[in-house]
């Protein structure tokens, strides 16, 4: 390893991620973290579409939330539409020529030895040529599911969630060599050990109390979630942790409806520490994007996905639903009753643990970045 540091020290990496939702942003951060663990420090984060279309990003971010609660069908409809976009299509060219004067200015500037995607904006081939050198390109895939949009013949090499995952993108033609089934990547703090105890009662739960996880920012305050939330406190059983994320509007409106002396129900803004609040769970309520679900898994929770959007969200969902290792619900009623009865029975959270076991995939962002770094030509 410190050989490895030594070499890499002059290294730059380009990661070009995005906005929208935040799984694409943590997975970055996560590989510059390996990264700079590795002596590569010299690492640039870019939010590209962000850069280089800042109104159209902001569009686009606003369908993309408004979609959970107006039109989910529409962006179902869009991202099944393309699934199977050909790499070679106009469309294609089209779609990965989306900010290709501000990558190009980019590298010019910081003459990157890689470009690192957790998102799919595949734009260096386009512009390969005004380049004039070789770059290596690398595809992180942050979902269960697989859309053409991140295949592209110029890609190095891809790192993708799960074996089934590197098998489906096999039979597209990638050389099986060209692809790991590393798993997601997530930050450190995701291997820390458990401290059950200490953590419950400092977040103000009792540790002799199975606490259920809920994660409702993304969802508004019109999803059902607080009648789940109500139904839980009611039957006595459970403590509710009730995560807004950055909707404050949201959490202000839960905190009003929980804030009873006595109240099982717990409501939090945004949680930078995530997995501390993982570690006291016996199980989780969350959408189903690819980050969320991996940490999920990382810390062996019993996936309970309520209402997943058509899209890859949807897709996630059937895959770790089909596998064992989450249930899919569309009402409070029918979640409420399926978490009891999964927090009753030991046997069933138990085969769910073991399911999640054969899926998740240990140190998945120190594994990519030394990977990336020992296929560099430094090296």
């Amino acid at each position: 390893m410190r050989e490895i540091a030594r070499r890499t020290s002059a290294l730059r990496i380009i990661i070009v991620y995005a906005s929208f939702g935040d799984g694409h942003r943590q997975a970055a951060l996560a590989l510059q973290q390996s990264f700079s663990s590795l002596g590569a420090a010299n690492i640039v984060l870019l939010d590209l579409m962000a850069e280089a279309h800042p109104i159209l990003n902001e569009f686009s971010r606003y369908f993309y939330m408004k979609s959970y609660t107006l039109w989910p069908q529409v962006y179902g409809w869009m991202y099944q539409a393309t699934r199977c976009m050909k790499p070679n299509s106009l469309f294609a060219h089209w779609l990965h020529s989306w900010g290709a004067d501000t990558l190009r200015r980019l590298i010019e500037k910081e003459r990157p030895d890689a470009i690192v995607h957790t998102f799919p904006m595949l734009v260096l081939p386009s512009i390969a040529r005004r380049i004039q050198r070789p770059i290596p390109m690398y595809n992180v895939v942050t979902d269960f599911d697989l859309h053409m949009r991140w295949v592209h013949p110029k890609i190095d090499k891809y790192y993708v969630a799960t074996d089934d995952l590197r098998d489906e993108l096999a039979r597209t033609g990638i050389p099986p060599a060209r692809i790991a089934a590393t798993g997601i990547p997530l930050r450190s703090t995701f291997s820390m050990p458990r401290r059950l105890e200490r953590e419950a009662e400092r977040f103000g739960f009792d540790p002799e109390q199975p606490v259920v996880l809920v994660m409702c920012g993304a969802y508004g305050a019109r999803s059902g979630l607080g009648e789940l939330c109500r139904r839980l406190a009611s039957a006595g059983r459970t403590q509710v942790a009730l995560v807004c994320g950055r909707n404050r509007a949201l959490e202000a409106a839960f905190r009003e409806r929980f804030n009873t002396d006595g109240s099982r129900v717990r409501v939090f803004g945004y949680v930078e520490s995530i997995h501390e609040l993982m570690s006291i769970a016996s199980c989780i309520v969350t959408k189903p994007g690819g980050l969320t679900l991996t940490e999920a898994m990382q810390a062996r929770l019993p996936i309970f996905l309520y209402r997943p959007m058509p899209g890859q969200e949807l897709n996630n969902a059937r895959y770790l639903a089909a596998k064992g290792a989450a249930v899919i619900c569309r009402t409070p009623g029918a979640l409420a009753a399926e978490i009891e009865s999964t927090l009753e029975s030991p046997g069933r959270r138990s085969a769910m643990q073991s399911a999640i076991d054969t899926l998740r995939k240990e140190g998945a962002a120190d594994r990519i970045a030394l990977d990336i770094l020992q296929n560099l030509p430094i090296l």
